[in-house]
């Protein structure tokens, strides 16, 4: 009831699957690529013809800071009741017309409110319709915004860069992963642990990656793909451009439609595993 302005104003739109897949992304550490690692993803899915919503739920503006210079308003507005039609503070990329940004929009007194009603849940299922992929540009926080993304997401994407402070940081979300699990999101899965800002050329970096894997990785997939360290990608922030508007033939670009390919095939084994269960 809340949001059926909402789906009335989304009817401009091509209607995609039944329920978009939605992917929190996020990580406790500060500077582990994030926000690139959303909106790149974003635009590798796009190219690949899947219309795709980024949600910037980060008050930094990381995912949404290269397309809106100064947003007034966007999710926080939505969720409070401010702003009731989606077309006011949508974003279309002009990088690609499948790709679409719901920016955070302006700072509430207390930002841990934003995400801890039913709203962003409804806000969810209004949109889900719409879209193929719903990505999720978490705070790098232990808050309740985090953890309502993750209550109201299907997975979760973990980039970690091959450092020991990142390696560290692991156990406290996963045990944050787990615990929304097991009290509020018993489908939540765990995509994966994304490596990222990988110098291959480091001896520490290949060690880490190589006792994660073998450690972790026993029971948490770890992505084959591996975000190579490069300055190109560096200077998308300044650009404000995507890695493949930038630089769409090098290594990272190459990295992230690898990325998007695993992301692909693991919703399609999520889909098979649901038709399967309806079957039984």
């Amino acid at each position: 009831e809340a949001f059926r302005v909402l789906r009335t104003n989304l009817e401009f739109m091509r209607a995609g699957k039944d329920g978009a897949e939605v992917i929190a992304v996020t990580s406790f550490n500060p500077g582990s690529g994030k926000s690139f690692i959303t909106m790149n993803l974003a635009m590798s899915l796009a190219i690949k013809n899947r219309k795709v919503l980024v949600i910037d739920g980060d008050m930094r503006h990381g995912s949404s800071s290269a397309y809106v210079s100064s947003p007034e308003s966007g999710l926080s507005d939505l969720l409070n009741g401010g702003v009731t039609d989606v077309r006011n503070i949508m974003v279309l990329s002009p990088e690609h017309e499948n790709l679409s940004i719901l920016p955070v929009g302006s700072i509430p007194p207390n930002p841990t409110e934003l995400l801890e009603s039913p709203r962003f849940g409804e806000m969810l299922a209004a949109l889900r319709g719409y879209f193929d992929y719903i990505l999720i540009d978490c705070m790098p926080s232990l808050g309740m915004m985090p953890i309502n993304s993750l209550a109201a997401a299907d997975s979760v994407i973990i980039p970690s860069q091959p450092s020991y402070l990142s390696a560290k940081g692991l156990d406290l979300l996963m045990q944050s992963i787990a615990k929304v699990k097991r009290q509020i999101n018993p489908k939540l899965k765990i995509d994966g642990i994304l490596f990222t800002m990988v110098d291959s050329r480091t001896n520490n970096a290949k060690d880490i990656i190589e006792n994660l894997r073998d450690t972790v990785g026993q029971n948490i997939r770890i992505f084959d793909t591996e975000i190579p360290h490069s300055v190109r990608a560096a200077e998308c922030s300044l650009t404000g451009e995507s890695i493949f508007a930038h630089d769409k033939t090098g290594k990272v670009a190459a990295a992230y439609e690898n990325l998007t390919k695993e992301v692909e095939q693991l919703e399609r084994a999520a889909q098979t595993r649901l038709r399967n269960d309806r079957v039984r």
